[in-house]
């Protein structure tokens, strides 16, 4: 093999790894733009849902139960589910607003 050769062949080689670069760092981008941020975005949306709770509000745990609110402490919600029946839940299992829930059960 000639030195033009070998020249030849090391700039081929150094292209190809510099296009393995573009493509990773290509693909980390998607991932993050279509995965992670997203993501991110909503767990922001439900730590402030959380945060925001109020005694008297209706809300649906993670298990589904749906209750109205009674009490608020640091770490646990104490949860209305009938008539004098209480429990006592983590306050990271409430899950969403159960308002509008609420409102169509009440037009049927």
């Amino acid at each position: 093999m000639t030195l033009l050769n070998l020249l030849m062949l090391q700039a081929m080689g150094a292209d190809n790894g510099m296009m393995m670069w573009i493509m990773l760092i290509a693909m980390f981008a998607i991932m993050y733009f279509f995965m992670i941020r997203p993501q991110n975005k909503k767990q922001k949306e439900i730590n402030n849902f959380r945060k925001q709770l109020q005694i008297n509000q209706s809300v649906v745990t993670a298990g589904g139960i749906h209750g109205i609110i009674k009490e608020i402490n640091d770490n646990d919600i104490i949860l209305e589910i009938d008539r004098n029946v209480r429990i006592r839940i983590d306050k990271n299992s409430i899950f969403a607003d159960a308002s509008d829930a609420n409102a169509t059960q009440a037009v049927k």
